[in-house]
């Protein structure tokens, strides 16, 4: 696992494992560094050039892997205590070059935007099952995120 700028959140690069007719590309493992418990297992498209931010949650962590195409992922911590309190930090996901897992802890606003020609493809591996009550919404251009899309 490698650490970043923000307290919780970290990177672990993924396994592509060639095989004839296409590689497999593994994600999260019970015997993962990264895994915590299982939830719920989604996927998010994202057409070129969209942005879907900013968002958080309460109690879920994220756990984002880019199968196909090539997203920005950008955190923000506004924890209050929290030793990286104010820290940004954007990841590039995807493949070729940039397939990795990317852990998210609750009450870290997070965002991404797809950067590739084609649609992209996001997975996340939660911890928890999706609870609408415990997740908070932000527009793209939130002043207290200092980040611009």
């Amino acid at each position: 696992m490698n650490a970043t700028t923000i307290d919780g959140v970290v990177t672990l690069d993924l396994r592509v494992i060639p095989t004839e007719g296409g590689p497999v590309l593994q994600m999260l493992r019970p015997d993962s560094p990264m895994f915590m418990s299982f939830g719920e297992l989604y996927f998010s498209e994202v057409e070129p050039g969209a942005v879907k931010a900013w968002k958080r949650h309460t109690r879920q962590t994220q756990h984002f892997a880019v199968p196909v195409g090539r997203m920005k992922v950008v955190v923000h911590d506004s924890r209050p205590g929290s030793p990286t309190f104010g820290n940004t930090e954007a990841f590039l996901l995807g493949r070729p070059d940039h397939y990795r897992l990317l852990r998210i802890p609750p009450l870290v606003w997070y965002g991404f935007s797809a950067v590739s020609e084609t649609p992209a493809l996001i997975c996340n591996c939660a911890d928890i099952p999706h609870d609408p009550t415990e997740s908070e919404r932000a527009p793209k251009d939130a002043p207290e995120i200092p980040h611009r899309w």
